[in-house]
């Protein structure tokens, strides 16, 4: 069952120590797989849009610090600060999209016709579309092509917030020139990101 995303940004008091995190990461792997099943979607046969929150933002930097065995205050802080803007605010989504060509001659391909795809993905609240905020860490794409991997934040106004949480439709997709697609939210899905949106 999906948690709500609560309590703002994370700090290191939220994370488990190393030694905790190998104790306990199986069963705190299944519990976020399980989390993150109706925050995932498929958008037309090559985007998977991922939808973070405190839980997924946890989970990615306990992995981090597992992996590169950071243990010192400062590397934790680190990551922390890499990762917390991904934690939506109660006002918008934070989503990872993730552009997926298994050839690496298409995606190649793929990469240079998709130039400017993240800023015209949208999420639309009763056919209202809301297009995304891209890359604000970094600029993730050059004049060839763009990258396989963007963040995007949508800012949802209090009106469609309001929509969402009284039952209006909701989708989202891409109006790409070389990609269009749409994907309407089913109730699960609905109900794990509107508890990302302040009511």
């Amino acid at each position: 069952m999906a948690e709500r995303a609560a309590g703002g940004p994370l700090a290191p008091p939220d994370l488990m120590s190393l030694e905790q995190y190998a104790r306990a990461r199986a069963e705190f792997r299944a519990r976020v797989l399980a989390h993150k099943r109706p925050r995932t979607l498929a958008v037309g046969a090559h985007t998977t849009w991922c939808f973070e929150d405190r839980l997924t933002v946890q989970y990615q930097v306990q992995e981090m610090l597992r992996a590169e065995r950071i243990f010192e205050a400062d590397g934790i802080q680190d990551e922390l600060d890499a990762y917390n803007p991904l934690i939506p605010d109660g006002a918008n989504l934070k989503v990872t999209l993730l552009i997926e060509y298994p050839d690496p001659a298409e995606r190649s391909a793929a990469l240079k016709r998709l130039r400017g795809i993240e800023d015209r993905c949208y999420v639309a609240v009763d056919g209202a579309r809301v297009y995304a905020i891209a890359d604000e860490d970094l600029e993730r794409e050059n004049d060839d092509k763009t990258s396989a991997v963007h963040f995007l934040r949508f800012e949802l106004p209090e009106p469609a917030r309001r929509a969402w949480h009284a039952g209006a439709p909701v989708a989202v997709g891409i109006d790409h020139p070389a990609y269009q697609a749409e994907v309407a939210l089913g109730a699960e899905s609905r109900a794990a990101l509107g508890a990302d949106l302040a009511r």
